[in-house]
């Protein structure tokens, strides 16, 4: 059983000096406003912490655990106030869909990743509280998007930090509101920061059911020679992606459709092995996503690896998915909720998911034979 306070996340909370809000063990909670008025909370525990916007796509910003910088590098020090994506691209974790996702053709009318990524939250609160896991706290949300005769629905997404881990534990939950089925899209954009020296380690096995590039830019394919050149080493061979040499140089983007074994329990992981024995990592059900992507970038002005991007759908936009059979239908006036977990691993929770890992592509092997 869970005792819990919620807390109103009012703009009167939020100015330029950092203040405290709430604490829950050894779990704090503070508000601040970044320089470009973009407004902040932070919550800090025992081995890090993270930045949420809580008004703006409640994305997680920032996430640093185990003294390491988890997120991207990009051009973007700060978040911009704006709804275009790439205006502000930069966060550790994105919401995107939900009437669209991936890039649109030209014949599609959504945005890039559709309208949640920086949608503008009418009601923000945070939970705190304690239960049979110990003290906890809890960012969420309300989002409404209505459109006259095509859509009406409410977003309510979480975010869940413990005390004493790097891991964060998300939810997502879509309500059609309308007395009409819905279409949607769902995906969940998880950017860390490559590390030199890390190598890839998931349940996937070899095999284009398992891995293979889904995404080229057609254009730049044909003038291109060196993203040719990869491209072409990629699809011929895609498990050369998974160890990140110093150096390396991926421009602007390899995507790949990733389809990790599940476990016993229903949940697939994927791991960035660091050098020192520690590990980032992703865990999702495909039994709530139909898709997963990888995507990575190591450029001069941006390094980001999408390590596993839990999806409904592939990234191709609207009208593609839709071709495809790809989209979710929602009916009126129900719920469509999705859940998933992504962070940071000491090297004790490290050994632990390796093994796991190993013992589902060992089953996966032998099924196979």
């Amino acid at each position: 059983m869970s005792n819990h306070i919620v807390i109103p996340l009012l703009p009167k909370y939020f100015s330029e000096s950092e203040t405290n809000l709430a604490v829950a063990g050894n779990l704090t909670a503070s508000t601040f406003v970044y320089s470009t008025g973009v407004f902040g909370l932070r919550i800090t525990n025992s081995c890090g912490e993270i930045e949420v916007l809580p008004f703006q796509g409640q994305q997680i910003w920032r996430a640093k655990f185990y003294n390491r910088q988890l997120t991207m590098r990009s051009i973007f020090d700060e978040p911009n106030p704006t709804t275009d994506y790439l205006s502000t691209y930069g966060g550790f974790l994105l919401h995107c869909g939900v009437i669209g996702m991936g890039g649109p053709s030209p014949q599609d009318d959504h945005p890039i990743h559709g309208e949640l990524p920086n949608a503008h939250y009418q009601q923000a609160e945070l939970v705190t509280g304690s239960d049979s896991d110990g003290p906890f706290m809890t960012i969420t949300g309300q989002y409404q998007y209505s459109v006259a005769f095509t859509h009406n629905y409410i977003a309510r997404p979480s975010i869940t930090l413990r005390e004493n881990h790097g891991r964060i534990h998300v939810e997502m939950s879509i309500t059609n509101l309308k007395s009409s089925p819905m279409e949607m899209m769902y995906l969940a954009h998880i950017n860390f920061l490559p590390v030199e020296n890390a190598r890839i380690v998931d349940s996937a096995l070899e095999g284009n059911d398992y891995l293979h590039v889904t995404h080229v830019f057609k254009d730049l394919y044909q003038s291109n020679e060196s993203y040719r050149q990869m491209i072409d080493g990629f699809t011929q061979n895609p498990e050369k992606h998974r160890d990140f040499a110093p150096g390396g140089v991926i421009d602007p983007e390899v995507v790949m459709a990733i389809n990790p074994l599940p476990g016993k329990d229903g949940w697939a992981s994927s791991m960035q092995l660091h050098p020192d024995g520690a590990a980032d990592f992703v865990s999702y059900r495909p039994s709530e996503f139909a898709h997963s992507l990888r995507w990575i970038s190591r450029s001069a002005d941006q390094e980001a690896l999408g390590l596993l991007l839990p999806s409904t759908a592939e990234p191709d936009g609207y009208l593609a998915e839709r071709a495809k059979g790809n989209l979710l239908i929602v009916n009126p006036k129900a719920e469509a909720r999705f859940v998933f977990e992504c962070g940071a691993l000491d090297e004790a929770a490290t050994m632990e998911l390796s093994r796991e890992i190993q013992e589902v592509r060992s089953m996966g092997v032998n099924s196979k034979k």
